[in-house]
């Protein structure tokens, strides 16, 4: 019996791993071969075969450590420490008459990977999704291509995957590029396929061993080499464990305790905090698309679900929830149909998306709204008369334009209102993009005007009307809507009075505004009419307090009633 260490072996073009999932504890006995963790870059997972079988004595890493190649993973006593490399050299006293005897017979399975000559390449079965979109490309013409590597990523409305190589070559051309719809069955790329064995002599005769004859190389015995072993060859073990390449995790038959997704959908996991292991996959064969983490975490969030961390620490249902810590109670299931007839229909994915945000967002920034009025009686006059006069032309401004620029003259008068918090620390920004609501037939979105300080009043309203457009339209893309640093939330001609609008996080305040309305004011002698805009301001009590609010406010609506202090 002997110690021996097992290291990481040679795992590709990856650099300090993360380990996300031990598979093996102190004390199991293993097997050569047996999967001992897993491990994961933001392009793939993969899991670490242990080089000896034997007993685990020791683990030297833990969940979340960084691993390499040559990295010692585990110390395991075994009784074939010291024989791992004599199947290698196994006795071959006449150099003449190579022995295939360090072979183990159940290598046939390496003679299917790849076969000689183009090897076409289509898109699998990919489910119920049609005309899925490339929208990225994982290898390049030239590469030497795995089985089951992933080649590229395609993108539905609802989720996104990655599309396998069947078979093992050099890729000669790619049939796709980012922006291509594809479909199952359609022809992606073409490989040159690998010969499993050299066969200068094809005809070689497989039962007499002609001493000294070097054709015997040939023989149709089994492989020297695994081919194309689909995730982690074992290079650090000894010279004999590349004749038992065993796949470590082939992404269509998922093992015992890996999520069945792809690297991508458990990197969205791990940022919002799921623990995949819970989520119940909808795609092909039960695999986790991004939409059934946003699902998972929209039901927690509702107190539909708990997580198992969360009922290890909520109290019983006798003794009730205390809403420390969303220990909350779970939400109330209710047979409708019971009180009469009911119809039902699937949430927009973008109130999915959006309503997941909203929610957190409510939960974790400690909102605060001041209620104020604005007078835009001399503003509006302004702005109804400037559109008379350029009826012509085509030019319209808006309120909610004159409302942009109020709000980046406010912004630079009180700049923590231009922030965010990143951790301890306060971001302040030196740029003013600004969002505005757009309501849509599927739910609310928010664009951003750029750089509106760099802007005037008519660019602001034809830029807000084209951004409206493709906001009803479903073209708005993520640099449409990203980057903002204040936000205004504009119910319009609706009606209403006041409310409390929920900041956009990681913004820190946004600007809520109604119907306005006309309203008798007393000038000092008489009561006279004048339109009034009613203004809600919500902002992060972690970063503004109630004083700074107050004046940020009062400072707003001086602007609307008198807008030459903008230039002022």
């Amino acid at each position: 019996m002997a110690l021996v260490n097992i290291q990481v072996p040679d795992i590709g073009d990856f650099d300090e791993v993360g380990v996300i999932e031990l598979l093996v504890k102190v004390g199991d006995t293993v097997k050569a071969e047996q999967s001992l963790i897993t491990v994961e870059s933001d392009k793939a997972s993969m899991e670490i075969p242990s080089s000896h079988a034997g007993v685990v004595k020791e683990l030297k890493i833990a969940l979340g450590d960084k691993v390499k190649q040559g990295s010692v993973i585990a110390v395991v006593e075994s009784a074939e420490a010291g024989a791992a490399a004599a199947p290698a050299a196994a006795p071959a006293p006449a150099a003449a008459a190579p022995a295939p005897a360090p072979v183990p017979a159940p290598a046939p399975a390496a003679a299917a990977p790849a076969a000689a000559g183009p090897v076409e390449v289509r898109v699998p079965d990919i489910g119920d999704f049609k005309d899925v979109a490339v929208i990225e490309m994982l290898v390049k013409v030239g590469d030497t291509i795995k089985v089951e590597q992933s080649l590229f990523t395609v993108e539905s409305d609802k989720a996104s995957m990655e599309i396998p190589s069947p078979a093992a070559g050099v890729l000669k051309e790619l049939k796709v590029k980012i922006g291509d719809t594809v479909n199952i069955g359609d022809l992606v790329a073409v490989l040159e396929g690998a010969a499993t064995a050299a066969a200068p002599a094809p005809a070689a005769a497989p039962a007499p061993v002609a001493a000294g004859a070097p054709v015997a190389a040939a023989a149709p015995a089994p492989a020297p080499v695994a081919v194309a072993a689909p995730a982690v060859a074992v290079a650090a073990a000894a010279p004999a464990a590349a004749t038992a390449s065993v796949p470590a995790h082939q992404p269509g038959t998922p093992t015992a305790g890996l999520p069945h997704a792809s690297p991508s959908v458990r990197k969205f996991a791990r940022e919002l905090g799921v623990p995949i292991d819970e989520v119940k996959g909808t795609g092909p064969k039960g695999r986790i698309t991004q939409d059934d983490v946003a699902a998972f975490t929209k039901q927690v969030m509702a107190g539909a679900v708990q997580t198992k961390a969360q009922a290890a620490k909520a109290p019983s249902a006798a003794a009730g929830g205390s809403g420390v810590g969303l220990d909350l109670l779970p939400w109330p299931k209710v047979d409708f149909t019971k009180f009469g007839p009911v119809e039902r229909k699937d949430l927009s994915r973008i109130k999915k998306i959006s309503g997941a945000n909203l929610h957190r967002n409510w939960v974790v920034i400690p909102h605060v709204t001041n209620h104020d009025d604005a007078d835009i009686t001399d503003l509006e006059a302004f702005r109804v008369q400037f559109n008379k006069e350029n009826e012509k032309s085509g030019v319209k401004v808006t309120m909610l334009a004159f409302m942009i620029k109020a709000a980046v003259a406010a912004l630079k008068k009180f700049p923590e209102f231009n922030s965010s918090l990143d951790g301890d620390q306060l971001v302040m920004k030196n740029y003013f993009h600004i969002g505005f609501a757009a309501d849509t037939p599927n739910g609310l979105v928010v664009p951003v005007i750029r750089d509106a300080d760099k802007k005037g009043i008519v660019q602001i309203s034809q830029e807000m009307g084209d951004l409206a457009k493709k906001a009803r339209d479903g073209k708005l893309g993520p640099a449409d809507m990203t980057g903002g640093c204040f936000s205004i939330s504009s119910l319009g001609g609706i009606g209403g009075r006041y409310f409390t609008p929920i900041i956009n996080a990681p913004e820190v305040a946004i600007m809520g505004v109604c119907k306005s309305s006309l309203e008798p004011k007393w000038d000092g002698k008489q009561f006279a009419p004048r339109l009034m805009l009613p203004l809600s301001l919500s902002w992060d009590h972690r970063v503004i307090d109630g004083a700074a609010a107050a004046r940020f406010n009062v400072y707003f609506a001086s602007l609307l009633a008198d807008f030459r202090r903008i230039v002022m």
